[in-house]
């Protein structure tokens, strides 16, 4: 199979797993509709991450567009479904974000999990993960995980700060989330060889400032490898960022209306 022209060259070919995902078509006229110049958008590479109880799907090129599902097809089924959440994201980093609803999904890798990925966050490194990164690729990086800083800060500002409780009667409201969201990126940092500080989310300044760092530290590791045995490579480390600051903010969302 000829490898599409969007898959970045550090990639090896593999086979690949045309994956059929059934979602209601998109409405007549609305952008990814039918074929776009005649010919249909090339399918969406992803990469499933399998764990006992929960399935990840995450895009390969669009780091944050991932999402769980108890089995592999509802992790896909979930994953496009919110494509349609995700494009604002893309296009605020502006990316032309060409997801056709009714594209079948092309499965590259499915990874084992781990109990992280039972208790509900993708853990798995990709084998590629460690490999350099072009310049243009971690600038694309970059400008999504911006990108969804900001669609988490406009979350927070336009949200009631009492959300709507979960089914169970629990959840976190507003500020819990937030401080949850710097707080774990504190963590994260520290996988990136940043050094542990004390944050609050109420210190704009300082959260900005910490997200400089670990944007600089991105960087830093974008010619590929860890700052430390047990640290995250910088591929990876982007994508679990930009995953739990939208799968928060989404949740905000849902929860404030």
């Amino acid at each position: 199979m000829i490898r599409p022209a969007h898959l970045p060259a550090h990639r090896s070919p593999s086979a690949w797993h045309p994956v059929p995902v059934p979602v209601p078509k998109a409405p007549k006229g609305s952008r990814g509709a039918g074929r776009a110049g005649g010919r249909r958008r090339a399918p969406e590479l992803v990469y499933l991450e399998i764990g006992q109880r929960r399935v990840f799907a995450a895009a390969l090129d669009w780091p944050g567009w991932c999402r769980p599902g108890r089995d592999e097809q509802a992790a896909l089924e979930a994953l496009s479904t919110y494509a349609e959440r995700f494009e604002p994201v893309a296009s605020r980093a502006g990316l032309p974000f060409r997801y056709e609803p009714a594209a079948e999904f092309d499965v590259r890798e499915r990874l084992a999990g781990s109990a992280t990925t039972d208790f509900g966050a993708p853990g798995a490194v990709r084998p590629d993960d460690d490999e350099p990164m072009a310049l243009r690729e971690i600038k694309r990086t970059l400008a999504l995980l911006q990108a969804s800083w900001a669609t988490f800060a406009d979350v927070v500002a336009s949200a009631p700060a009492t959300l709507r409780e979960g089914p169970r009667g629990g959840g976190r409201d507003r500020g819990a989330i937030a401080e949850h969201v710097v707080g774990a990126e504190v963590e994260y940092a520290r996988k990136l060889g940043l050094a542990r500080r004390k944050l609050t989310a109420a210190d704009a300044g300082a959260v900005e400032a910490m997200r400089e760092e670990i944007a600089g530290a991105l960087r830093a590791l974008a010619g590929g490898g860890r700052s430390t045995a047990k640290g995250w490579p910088a591929r990876y480390a982007a994508r679990r960022l930009a995953w739990h600051v939208l799968d928060h903010a989404w949740e905000i969302e849902d929860k404030s209306s």
